[in-house]
């Protein structure tokens, strides 16, 4: 007989006031890193920035290619350049927006599949939660309390 599995997460729905103030920071930061990704082709421009556990801040926007599978997204360009210049540095938060590049507004900006996964990696890595901000519909911003909220079936070495 077949069961069923409920999986609940909790995300803050939050309106801009009610950022903590690094969360405001990093924002700021990946709304930066969006204005500076090389999007000549989507012409969506996606940011990312990590707080780390000194208080510093390192970002990422997306790369694109003509080559359209060479590209990079923001997350995994700010979590792979983070690793190579910083190995042993934990991450406290991830935070992501993305805008048109014809827009002044920023979007709402979802992590794809392989982002996620990447996000878990990392997450596993530090063996520590990464709590995750994103820009949500209606200027207000989702927060995720963890990577496993956005990817409850992650794969892991154990699955190797």
């Amino acid at each position: 007989m077949a069961s069923e599995l409920q999986i609940h997460i909790s995300v803050d729905v939050l309106e801009p006031s009610e950022l903590k103030k690094q969360e405001r920071q990093a924002m700021q930061l990946a709304q930066e890193a969006a204005n500076d990704a090389y999007a000549p082709y989507s012409n969506f421009l996606v940011g990312a920035a990590l707080v780390l556990e000194d208080g510093s801040m390192f970002k990422g926007s997306n790369q694109e290619n003509a080559a359209y599978p060479s590209g990079l997204c923001a997350e995994r360009t700010a979590l792979f350049g983070l690793s190579a210049h910083h190995p042993h540095k934990k991450i406290k938060l991830l935070a992501v927006t993305a805008r048109r590049r014809s827009e002044a507004q920023f979007l709402p900006a979802m992590p794809c599949g392989a982002c996620r996964q990447v996000m878990a990696e990392y997450e596993y890595k530090q063996q520590e939660a990464i709590p995750v901000l994103l820009q949500a519909p209606d200027g207000k911003f989702y927060r995720f309390r963890s990577v496993a909220d956005l990817l409850p079936f992650q794969f892991t070495k154990e699955h190797l």
